[in-house]
């Protein structure tokens, strides 16, 4: 389970003194627990652990922005090698070429026609491509699909 890997490349981070790596898996695991004790539960499931790490990923890619542009290099180079650690958690993001496969087989599927079935097809992608892809981009190839007829 993701959960347990964390925690011990957790405790593998602190015997070695990786601080980098023991400060993010660290702040990972107190949003991991936060996340749990909102929803009432012991431990997340490993997808409910990709939303929480996508969402520490987003703030990362955030605060690179604004240290960039505040010309705060080693600031920004910090939070870019946060990053990588918090990524190398998630599964491979899968192509455009393997989404649209998977869209063709979800409008067959449910026999998607226009723009209106939209929501139907999303519920079947997202079954799929949970953690794989970025949702945005399924969102806007799926409105890319089914707003030019086949």
């Amino acid at each position: 389970m993701l959960a347990d890997n964390i925690f011990n490349d957790y405790k593998e981070a602190m015997k070695s003194r990786d601080t980098l790596k023991s400060s993010v898996l660290s702040f990972l695991r107190a949003d991991m627990l936060n996340q749990a004790t909102a929803k009432k539960k012991d431990k997340l499931d490993d997808a409910e652990i990709f939303v929480v790490i996508k969402k520490q990923i987003k703030q990362h890619q955030d605060s690179i922005e604004q240290f960039t542009r505040g010309a705060r290099v080693d600031a920004a180079e910090k939070e870019k090698k946060e990053m990588e650690i918090l990524k190398s958690y998630l599964p491979a993001e899968m192509s455009v070429e393997q989404i649209k496969s998977l869209i063709e087989e979800a409008v067959v599927l449910t026999s998607a026609s226009g723009i209106k079935d939209m929501g139907k097809l999303m519920k079947e992608l997202t079954v799929k491509i949970a953690g794989k892809a970025d949702g945005k981009l399924v969102s806007d190839l799926v409105r890319t699909r089914l707003s030019t007829p086949s």
